[in-house]
């Protein structure tokens, strides 16, 4: 048996603990200066890189030829206009992509035929296009409205199938946190925020509620008539169930983002950015922050919800007096 096994025996039977529930105080400082560092750094760095689906503009795309590096295109947007700073990405496996402001007909013209030009190749080589900023807008809106319904629903099933509005509470925060840690990473990192990013945002959202679900099944089932015990209190039996789930969310968090991880690899080194590369990002951080959501503040934060209610105030009084 491997010492890992070993471990998740330990715990599961209480031979060994970790205190979760005592330290929690610990855990919500830890959140509480993750969750600010995540709305400071972006606002330090200027805000979120948006793509350009949400902030409009023109684009370029130059076939085969990344090989050749993004200085170039960089010096002849610059010589067709100085003022215009563009946003150069590799796309696929050899295409160069660049992005600017909105442009006029005519200049985005000379700009194509200019980057033909520099890199050698035939004017059909090159494409442009304009993105309107209102296809990004009207996907964030959506996003928004599904999120809220996600949410909401999420918060009435889970106080349905728990009977209690507190485990519901418990998980609707740790889901808020989720959600505002991973895009401030972006945001700090300077990751550039697409429609697949947004989507790769609402989908973490149903992992880290089922790993949230499995912690509190287990919280419920070790809590029931825990007020009738002689030997434990309510938040002792919530620090065993976390024990005892530990193990399995560690194991289902690294078999969740090993696959992940292999599709951003595969996504940025050999496809470029694109789609593959945003959702699996927004995947891998989402995962890892879902993890220790669901341990460290969704657990513990249910506890200091219940431990107050006179019912089990009393009766964890009762067994610390017998101690």
């Amino acid at each position: 048996m491997s010492r890992f096994s070993e471990l998740g025996n330990a715990l599961y039977s209480g031979e060994k603990s970790v205190d979760f529930i005592g330290r929690r105080k610990i855990w919500y400082a830890i959140a509480a200066l993750v969750v600010a560092l995540s709305v400071i750094l972006p606002v330090a760095r200027g805000g979120f890189q948006l793509g350009i689906e949400f902030r409009g503009g023109s684009e370029f795309r130059v076939a085969a030829v990344a090989e050749m590096g993004d200085q170039l295109a960089r010096d002849t947007v610059h010589a067709v206009l100085p003022s215009v700073e563009p946003i150069i990405s590799t796309v696929g496996e050899n295409d160069l992509r660049i992005q600017t402001t909105k442009l006029e007909d005519v200049q985005a013209e000379q700009i194509r035929t200019s980057l033909a030009k520099a890199y050698g190749v035939e004017s059909n080589s090159v494409s442009s296009s304009f993105i309107g900023p209102s296809w990004g807008q009207e996907i964030t809106g959506k996003a928004i409205t599904g999120l809220l319904w996600f949410i909401g629903l999420a918060a009435v099933l889970m106080a349905l199938y728990f009977r209690t509005i507190k485990m519901s509470a418990a998980a609707v925060l740790a889901l808020i946190h989720d959600l505002v840690v991973t895009a401030g990473i972006y945001g700090a990192l300077g990751f550039e925020v697409t429609p697949a990013a947004v989507i790769g945002f609402l989908t973490i959202l149903g992992y880290s509620l089922y790993d949230t679900v499995v912690v509190f099944d287990k919280i419920r089932e070790n809590t029931f008539e825990v007020e009738f015990s002689e030997t434990a209190t309510f938040a002792e039996r919530v620090n065993l169930a976390i024990n005892q789930t530990l193990v399995r969310s560690i194991n289902t968090s690294v078999v969740a983002v090993l696959p992940v991880a292999a599709i951003l690899f595969i996504g940025s080194v050999f496809l470029g950015a694109g789609t593959l590369k945003d959702i699996s990002l927004a995947l891998f951080i989402g995962i890892l922050v879902g993890t220790y959501s669901t341990i460290f503040i969704a657990a513990p934060f249910y506890s200091h919800l219940r431990e107050g209610e006179p019912l089990y105030k009393d009766s964890a009084a009762k067994v610390l007096a017998k101690r």
